[in-house]
C-alpha cells in the first residue's frame, strides 16, 4: 500500500463497495514527519476504548455464530442473550462517544472497506496521513486507523476528501465492509416498504 502510485491507491478505494452514508469521523491531519505503524503495532496507537470495543465485537461475533444452531432448540435463551448482547452495545456506544471530539468533527459522504469521502470545509493536501476515528452508531461500533488523502475537490462550500486507509486492523475492515452492506440492505428495505405503502 506504501508503495503504491496515485492511480494504484485509486484503483484499491474503488474496489470495495461504498455507500452514502453520513457517519461522524473524527480526522486530525498528522504532521509531514509522522511514522505510519506497521499494521500489528496499530494497538499501541489505538486509545483504550477502541481496543475494548473491537474486542467486544469480536467475541460477540463468535457467541453469534453458536447461537444460530441453537435457535430452534432454546428460542428463549437466544432471545435473552441477544438482549444481553444489546446491552453491552449500549454501553460500549456510550463509552466511544467519550471519544469523540467535537473540535476534529467531520460528515463522510460516503464510506465503505476501502476508504472514506468526508466533507470538509477546508482543502487537505494530497498525500497528507490523517488519524480518523469513524463512529458506526448502527452497529454500536467505532473505529480507530490512519488514512492518506487520495483525492480533494470542491463541492459547493465544501472540499470532499477522499481517504483510502492506510493503516487498519483487518477485523475494523471487516467491520466496516459488514456495516456499509448492513446499511445498504437496511435502505432497500426501507424503500421496499415505502413503495408497498403507496400501492
Amino acid at each position: 500500500m506504501r508503495n503504491l502510485s496515485l492511480a494504484q491507491k485509486h484503483q484499491q478505494f474503488e474496489e470495495f463497495f461504498m455507500i452514502t452514508h453520513d457517519l461522524h469521523v473524527n480526522m486530525r491531519v498528522l504532521e509531514s514527519r509522522f511514522v505510519l505503524p506497521e499494521p500489528d503495532n496499530l494497538a499501541q496507537h489505538m486509545p483504550y476504548a477502541f481496543k475494548i470495543a473491537s474486542e467486544l465485537a469480536a467475541i460477540d461475533n463468535k457467541s453469534l455464530r453458536h447461537l444460530r444452531g441453537l435457535s430452534d432448540h432454546a428460542s428463549e435463551l437466544v432471545e435473552f442473550l441477544n438482549h444481553q448482547s444489546r446491552k453491552i452495545d449500549l454501553m460500549m456506544s456510550m463509552i466511544l462517544k467519550h471519544e469523540d471530539d467535537p473540535s476534529l468533527n467531520y460528515s463522510s459522504v460516503k464510506f465503505g472497506g476501502g476508504g472514506v469521502i468526508i466533507k470538509c470545509p477546508k482543502a487537505v493536501d494530497l498525500g497528507s496521513q490523517v488519524e480518523l476515528k469513524i463512529f458506526i452508531p448502527e452497529e454500536s461500533a467505532a473505529i480507530f486507523c490512519f488514512a492518506e488523502v487520495i483525492a480533494c475537490k470542491q463541492i459547493d462550500d465544501n472540499h470532499h476528501i477522499s481517504l483510502i486507509y492506510s493503516c487498519i486492523r483487518e477485523e475494523d475492515q471487516d467491520l466496516l465492509v459488514r456495516a456499509s452492506l448492513h446499511l445498504q440492505a437496511a435502505n432497500l428495505r426501507k424503500l421496499k416498504q415505502q413503495k408497498n405503502e403507496q400501492h
